[in-house]
């Protein structure tokens, strides 16, 4: 142990003399908090099993370099603690089925390795939010037998689950007692660990709004944090900064697979701004560890469209997320329950598109998170092409993208995006005007940035 303790005290100090000299967030994170210290973040998710051979949080922190020149500065760690042994999924069983919420699970290492870890990533002007899991805890969870008033029961007074999750049993957040030690544990982490928020597990499902309020008003004047609601609905916005934008991810695969058009997603953009408002982050993805297990990947989803889909989520709509792997190509279903490490090669070499995607959004105010970004308009017609504008103080961002596997003629409608511009991606010149028809090619995309 002491030895593992050096090296990781041995890399945070690495960490600290490559850390950069100027911050791009907005102003510095002593002088704003969230959601504004977010503003221009994108989220990385890190699944510690998978993410390296050893699947451990010590190995994991030698990426952390990567991931800095990737120009991600949130990362999202999937859940470290132990997992239940009792109906246990697989070989290694689920994630979330938490048999103890204050320890670290032995497979991934220490609860020294996960400060030690988050240190690093401070380092690096990262933040670190931990997937929480506030549903429901596994079979051999201690509060099984000392607390089995904590859970919610079936027809016959046995503590229950939900639907095929047989290795997870239901929490019940009706009761006081169990809505303040769940915040009990929360507090853990934060006085313990120094994490800056937590990505929140079916946030809405059997679960009241009021703990969500009590939990809030008990964690954050501990620390300023960042909540994100695995949770699509606008009330979960009155106390998270931040919400899954799932009809989106789904929408995107229906276009993608030539079963829904931009017209769609025009729509959709319209109808969310409306009934969330402006200010939430609605975290938008292509891919996490739930859709690659168990809907597939990016490739099987949108094909060659791939790169126009992660194109559009970080430009167009949203606050955007990368799954560990994805910036490389990552081409399998990781295994759920079992070990089955992420290859690093990318042998597609993707890397650089998903930096210039993250530098991209990070750079142009125009494209920020919420409110603090400017707000999408459409400036065409036509089933194939979404295009939009999107302008913020003296930045303005225009976006083309090809949403189908054929070619297809821009028809502009907004004749004050006229001009010349220069891509952000290839560098070529192209001309705006009602003179000549713009045609792109299968899955095409055009970023065009005006400072003036």
């Amino acid at each position: 142990m002491k030895t593992k303790i050096n090296y990781l005290l041995a890399l945070f100090v690495l960490l600290m003399a490559c850390q950069p000299k100027e911050s791009t967030t907005p102003t510095t994170p002593d002088t704003i908090t969230f959601p504004e210290r977010a503003a221009n973040m994108t989220v990385y998710e890190v699944n510690i099993r998978q993410a390296t051979p050893e699947g451990t949080l010590e190995a994991f922190a030698t990426h952390l370099p990567r991931l800095q020149q990737l120009g991600v500065q949130m990362l999202w760690i999937m859940p470290v603690q132990p997992i239940s042994l009792v109906n246990r999924k697989g070989t290694l069983g689920s994630y979330y089925s938490i048999a103890d919420y204050t320890a670290v699970n032995p497979e991934f290492g220490s609860i020294d390795d996960f400060k030690a870890l988050v240190q690093a990533a401070h380092a690096l002007d990262m933040v670190v939010i931990l997937d929480w899991v506030p549903n429901h805890t596994g079979w051999d969870h201690p509060w099984i037998t000392s607390h089995p008033e904590y859970y919610a029961k079936d027809s016959v007074g046995n503590i229950a689950h939900e639907a095929d999750w047989t290795d997870i049993a239901l929490l019940d957040h009706t009761v006081t007692d169990t809505r303040q030690a769940m915040i009990n544990e929360m507090k853990y982490w934060i006085a313990e660990t120094d994490i800056d928020g937590f990505r929140c597990d079916h946030a809405a499902h059997e679960i009241p709004m009021y703990f969500w309020e009590e939990a809030t008003d008990a964690l954050d004047p501990m620390k300023d944090l960042f909540w994100l609601a695995e949770w699509d609905e606008p009330r979960l916005h009155t106390t998270f900064h931040a919400s899954y934008s799932w009809e989106l991810l789904h929408l995107t695969e229906h276009v993608a697979q030539g079963e829904k058009n931009a017209n769609d997603i025009a729509a959709f953009i319209d109808k969310d701004m409306a009934l969330y408002g402006r200010r939430p982050f609605r975290m938008t993805i292509t891919t996490n560890h739930d859709e690659n297990s168990w809907a597939g990947t990016v490739f099987e989803r949108y094909g060659q469209g791939h790169q126009a889909f992660a194109t559009f989520i970080f430009t167009a709509y949203g606050f955007p997320m990368i799954y560990n792997g994805q910036e490389v190509g990552l081409n399998k279903r990781l295994e759920f329950f079992e070990k089955d490490s992420i290859d690093w090669s990318d042998p597609l070499n993707l890397s650089p598109f998903y930096q210039s995607l993250v530098s991209l959004k990070r750079d142009n105010p125009a494209l920020w998170n919420g409110a603090y970004g400017g707000q999408p308009f459409r400036i065409n017609e036509g089933e194939a092409i979404y295009a939009f504008k999107r302008t913020k103080d003296d930045n303005q961002v225009i976006g083309i993208i090809n949403m189908t596997d054929q070619p297809a003629a821009l028809q502009l409608t907004d004749s004050s995006v006229y001009g010349d511009y220069i891509d952000y991606f290839t560098q070529d010149n192209y001309q705006l005007s009602d003179k000549q028809t713009l045609t792109l090619s299968p899955w095409q995309y055009l970023i065009f940035i005006q400072n003036q």
